[in-house]
């Protein structure tokens, strides 16, 4: 199975210039604690929620603050014509839970997370998947993973 089988085709981007405010009140109307973030038409970072918390507002910065100040620079993603099963173990290796889907002339075409998956392909595979998400280690421990981030 192919990840354009799988992914959701309503990504939401938010550009880099609008205000942290802005980026927390657009996940809470989505539902969603990540967003892409964008600037010229081009996927420059993403920004969680995580992200607002832990980059500024933990440091003192406020809603007025901008999403290029708390954003993730380093942007993970997929191809939608990938095999969702080596995209899954990319992502447990990585410990991410949610990938950006670039088209081949990368263009954001959707968003891939492991819940995702789970409903559309198979549970027991992303169950593996998020063992290796949820184990110590990771990017956030210093652990790069070349699959990721063509």
């Amino acid at each position: 199975m192919k990840v354009a089988e799988v992914m959701c085709r309503s990504a939401k981007t938010i550009n880099a210039n609008e205000t942290l405010k802005t980026a927390a009140q657009m996940m809470a109307r989505e539902d969603v604690g990540f967003l892409p973030v964008e600037e010229n038409d081009r996927l420059i970072g993403m920004i969680t929620d995580r992200d607002i918390v832990t980059r500024c507002i933990a440091q003192g910065k406020d809603g007025t603050s901008r999403v290029r100040d708390a954003m993730t620079k380093d942007v993970k993603y997929c191809f939608e014509n990938e095999d969702i099963d080596e995209v899954m173990d990319n992502m447990a290796d990585l410990q991410i839970r949610r990938l950006p889907v670039m088209s081949r002339d990368k263009r954001l075409v959707g968003i891939l997370s492991l819940a995702d998956a789970a409903r559309a392909y198979s549970p027991d595979a992303v169950g593996i998947a998020f063992s290796g998400v949820v184990s110590p280690g990771g990017t956030h421990a210093g652990d790069r993973n070349p699959r990721l981030g063509r």
